[in-house]
């Protein structure tokens, strides 16, 4: 995927494209920042903010790799709710 780099910048719930070196690498993967992540600015394309619920974003298993991985069971596009 092609990368789309903004001048938003990588806070604490922001949702962005996971990739390898070369900056047009993303495909399914992404990841959530647990902190602000300033250096991550202008480098991954972000593409979504947690609005809610960041509590249980903490509470997701972290680590490379997890073992015994957390399930995503439900996840709304906040654009799709009213």
């Amino acid at each position: 995927m092609k990368a789309e780099f903004s001048n938003i910048s990588h806070k604490r719930g922001t949702v962005s494209m996971a990739r390898s070196q070369n900056p047009n690498s993303a495909n399914s993967q992404f990841f959530i920042c647990f902190e602000d992540a300033p250096w991550l600015d202008r480098q991954y394309s972000i593409w979504g903010q947690v609005m809610e619920g960041m509590e249980n974003v903490d509470k997701i298993k972290r680590g490379e790799p997890v073992v015994e991985p957390d399930a995503i069971i439900k996840a709304r596009i906040a654009a799709d709710t009213k």
